[in-house]
């Protein structure tokens, strides 16, 4: 959609590939951790300045348990709250933010495990993607479409759910 995005990790270089993990749902208690892909980070992360990006997506599934034990990632963190830039997370990814101490009044979800987490922090959890001035946020990959459609519209883009078979005839 013509934004410029970066994939970062603390302790990781640009061209570094990092494993991902997929969460499922199928009936039980909770969800099923499956080995994702590889992907590659388009950055170091010692090298940026949160200054210089104009939104954060901040990750779900296992990675905030390890993201939020790096103070380079709560000081970035930190910075798109004071700055109020737009900040889009889902599932786990809330763990980052109440780590960093900027979640006080908000209304947001996540994965419902994390409730008691974000409301400890001080925000309000609502059932459903919320967006609350600066943050977008979802409970799990089922969200994505509505949650990327808010973020987008945050980000001052226009999104459209029309019909793809129309559109590629186009």
């Amino acid at each position: 959609m013509g934004h410029t995005v970066d994939a970062v990790c603390p302790d990781k270089e640009a061209g570094d590939r990092i494993k991902t993990a997929i969460h499922d749902f199928r009936g039980d208690q909770t969800y099923l951790e499956e080995r994702g892909h590889d992907f590659a980070l388009t950055a170091t992360m010692a090298e940026i300045d949160p200054a210089d990006y104009d939104a954060l997506v901040v990750p779900g599934g296992r990675a905030p348990e390890y993201l939020r034990t790096h103070e380079e990632v709560i000081e970035a963190v930190t910075h798109f709250f004071e700055a109020e830039k737009p900040v889009a997370t889902l599932c786990h990814g809330p763990q980052v933010l109440a780590a960093a101490g900027v979640l006080d009044g908000y209304e947001l979800t996540a994965y419902p495990a994390v409730r008691p987490e974000v409301e400890a922090a001080g925000c309000s959890w609502v059932d459903g993607v919320v967006r609350d001035r600066n943050l977008v946020t979802a409970q799990a990959w089922p969200d994505h479409p509505e949650w990327l459609a808010e973020f987008m519209d945050l980000l001052g883009d226009e999104v459209s759910h029309g019909d793809p078979v129309a559109a590629a005839d186009d």
